[in-house]
């Protein structure tokens, strides 16, 4: 038997340790579904996909129930590096060859609006999450300059994109006080926040606009024909099914299972750093992410830690020692921190697709799914939502331009996907050390 993603790693029920699960102000549990109930539209998937859809549509005035498998926010939503970052995965060059240039412009203005959504949603239902503007995407290679700094010029001439800028070599070592860089952009319209208690703050925002809510209530079965959602102690059902599982979908969908992947990827928190080390990591409270395939990101928290992304893995399991992993990445970009304590570490598992790009579906009649975001979840998952909500509304223009990008099935099918991923994944790990 497969392992299974929803508990190979983690205590079911519970948070992950993770920093911010140690520093949100926790919602009371909801309750486990039991017994049968009937609403407008059921979202399998609490995260912010899931949230996103059901808060949208409980303004609209739909009766919508949230089933989890676990607790609100718990997956990928509520673990990430919590980056907002501009544009697709996938930058604007490729999009326009992969979909002529309409297209690509009308994905950036998209992505645009994600961000705009995710601004706006705190800023209404006053989620406190330390929404931060400011991401650096920078350079690990010499030769990777020249690009940025030409990709730059296209998106300020090309997309009217004013809000990023060319950086050099000397002022991002100002910026971030590491030798592994070489230059890159910064972007003040990107930004950075805590991402569980944004996912929080859209699970209470959604309770309060009248969604139900069910953790702790793992679907066993969807029926299709019925348009029925069934779980260990009840059921649910609706007009219309939402699925927002994105790396946690195990085999309720082998539809979506083909085209969307789960990988793992680790995030460690430092003790806090004294007002001598800090800004010599950082100068400024910005993001960064790096040019490695395997990205680097890292950001300083509230209370001045780094908290440091880095290092993957492609099995269901989580390393042993998730610390020693990360670490060993973070000492690459900050040597100066070689005796500094590492008070938290913790795995996700998010959800890629074999082109980087989110795979919409529609499943069957009244039946959709969103997920592969392939790390750019926390502006798209939530922009999804919202697209969930118009489209069950009526309005699915913006749904079927995403749906209609094209997300191919990973080779040999889902029992074939992680050997393949592993065997491309070290093909560029190796070609990024050279």
């Amino acid at each position: 038997m497969a392992m299974d993603v929803l508990t190979a790693n983690d205590v079911a029920g519970a948070y992950p340790a993770s920093y911010y699960a140690a520093t949100v102000k926790q919602l009371a549990p909801f309750p486990t579904l039991r017994g049968d109930i009937v609403a407008d539209v059921v979202v399998v998937g609490g995260g912010f996909t899931g949230l996103s859809t059901a808060l949208h549509l409980a303004e609209r005035g739909y009766d919508v129930v949230v089933v989890d498998a676990q607790r609100v926010g718990w997956g990928a939503s509520g673990r990430n590096g919590g980056q907002l970052g501009s544009g697709q995965r996938v930058e604007q060059d490729a999009l326009e060859k992969m979909l002529g240039r309409d297209n690509a412009h009308l994905l950036w203005r998209f992505a645009e609006q994600s961000k705009d959504l995710v601004k706006s949603l705190v800023k209404k239902h006053k989620i406190e999450c330390d929404l931060t503007p400011g991401i650096i995407h920078a350079d690990h290679r010499k030769r990777y300059v020249a690009e940025s700094r030409r990709y730059v010029d296209k998106l300020q001439a090309e997309y009217g994109y004013d809000q990023i800028r060319f950086v050099e070599r000397d002022e991002l070592r100002h910026m971030v006080d590491s030798p592994a860089y070489h230059g890159g952009s910064i972007d003040m319209g990107a930004a950075h926040l805590h991402p569980l208690s944004l996912a929080l703050g859209m699970a209470d925002a959604a309770q309060k606009a009248g969604t139900r809510i069910f953790e702790n209530s793992r679907v066993t079965e969807i029926d299709e024909a019925a348009r029925k959602v069934v779980t260990a102690q009840g059921s649910i059902t609706a007009k219309h099914i939402v699925l927002g599982c994105n790396g946690y979908l195990g085999d309720l969908n082998g539809q979506t299972a083909k085209r969307v992947m789960p990988i793992n990827n680790f995030i460690i928190a430092t003790e806090p750093l004294g007002s001598n080390t800090a800004p010599a990591v950082f100068a400024d409270k910005l993001a960064v992410a790096d040019s490695k395939f395997v990205v680097n990101y890292f950001r300083m928290s509230a209370d001045n830690r780094l908290l440091f992304g880095g290092g993957e893995s492609y099995g269901y399991k989580f390393p042993a020692d998730i610390s020693g992993l990360v670490r060993k990445c973070m000492l690459e970009i900050f040597p100066q921190l070689e005796g500094t304590k590492i008070d938290y570490a913790w795995g996700g598992t998010l959800a890629i697709t074999i082109n980087r790009m989110p795979h919409f579906a529609r499943l069957a009649k009244n039946i959709y799914s969103a997920s592969g975001y392939s790390g750019h979840g926390v502006g798209m998952a939530t922009l999804a939502g919202q697209i969930m909500a118009e489209t069950i509304a009526g309005t699915a223009e913006r749904f079927d331009v995403l749906a209609n990008v094209p997300t191919h099935r990973f080779p040999g099918g889902v029992g074939l996907r992680t050997p393949l991923l592993i065997l491309a994944m070290t093909y560029y790990a190796l070609r990024d050390k050279l």
